[in-house]
């Protein structure tokens, strides 16, 4: 494989504006580059996720999820280009099931929090949904796959059930909201 990147300070950005993977030059506040900084930032969060003690499966998905969201970060740097496909979907679908489907049914809303790795796992679910509505946000404007968007859902999701795999691998409960008790 040639060198991709051989020189990394570039000062093209130092004017405010920056270059797509097609070459347009574009505002690095416009929608797509938000976009991009979201689904960026999201899988910056996985990588501390990753940092943590974890079983093998739930590494090897997050370790999976980091290729998909270069995958998206690839449609979204070049306008029109198509790189998600059903089966990455699919894929998120029955993860789910199969995840969901081993932990007892839920009585009540969850709290973010539980051990370490959980935490920050729901750091990153949230910053998921951020990324999504920037998503949105950005396909009122111009043309995006819907596909993206439904696995930026799905995967938010995925994320939501795989806190819950991470507390109850390491023993620590599910943190459950009780309405009304902050009230004194």
């Amino acid at each position: 494989m040639a060198d991709r990147l051989t020189q990394i300070t570039t000062r093209a950005g130092d004017d405010g504006n920056t270059s797509l993977g097609d070459g347009t030059r574009v505002s690095k506040h416009s929608a797509r580059v938000e976009v991009l900084g979201e689904v960026d930032e999201l899988n910056s969060a996985l990588g501390t996720v990753l940092a943590e003690a974890l079983s093998d499966s739930v590494r090897d998905t997050l370790k999976t999820i980091q290729h998909d969201l270069f995958d998206l970060g690839s449609e979204l740097c070049i306008p029109g280009r198509e790189m998600l496909q059903a089966a990455h979907l699919s894929r998120l679908d029955a993860l789910i099931a199969q995840l969901n489907g081993s932990l007892p049914p839920l009585q009540e809303f969850i709290l973010p929090g539980g051990c370490r790795a959980a935490a920050l796992g729901h750091v990153a679910r949230a910053t998921c949904r951020r990324a999504e509505r920037r998503l949105t946000a950005l396909m009122e404007q111009e043309p995006v796959s819907e596909l993206s968007e439904q696995y930026l859902n799905r995967l938010s999701d995925l994320l939501f059930v795989l806190c819950r795999i991470i507390n109850r691998d390491a023993g620590a409960p599910d943190s459950l909201w009780k309405p009304g008790h902050s009230v004194c």
